[in-house]
């Protein structure tokens, strides 16, 4: 019986280790050096090497996390819709966007007048957040009044 239940055990401490297949949300997929594509470019668009270039491609990833929510949950990670939307309601966004962006980046858009596009659809981003986790609502209410005046 001691030996059923070391060997026991030993297979339930085993099945424990390692990285669990099962992940709540979709980051991005993988980048380089085991982070996902949402590290890496949120390290590069608020990093050190700030340029326009790393924001067109932040913008792309969140884009991605958007429209192909994975995960366990099948949602978009928290967090995500507030930091999209914020950015996209930052008036220089925009203008980066229009003036760097790949033929591959303007491609997720619908529209190309990003000027008018991008707080319309940052308004709506930040409602998304409130939807999905209602619980931050008091962080979202004031962006919300802020960029909308509601």
């Amino acid at each position: 019986m001691r030996k059923f239940l070391t060997i026991a055990a030993a297979a339930l401490l085993m099945c424990s280790c390692g990285p669990s297949a099962n992940v709540l949300y979709y980051w991005g997929g993988k980048a380089s050096d085991g982070v996902t594509r949402y590290e890496d470019r949120f390290y590069e668009a608020y990093g050190k090497s700030q340029s326009p270039e790393s924001l067109c491609a932040m913008l792309y990833v969140y884009e991605d996390m958007l429209q192909n929510p994975g995960g366990e949950r099948g949602v978009v990670p928290p967090g995500i819709c507030a930091e999209y939307g914020y950015l996209l309601l930052k008036p220089e966004t925009a203008a980066a966007f229009a003036e760097s962006a790949s033929k591959r980046e303007r491609a997720i858009y619908e529209r190309s007048d990003y000027a008018a596009y991008f707080p319309e659809y940052g308004l709506k981003l930040l409602q998304k957040e409130l939807e999905l986790y209602p619980e931050s609502r008091k962080f979202i209410e004031p962006l919300l009044k802020k960029f909308a005046g509601k």
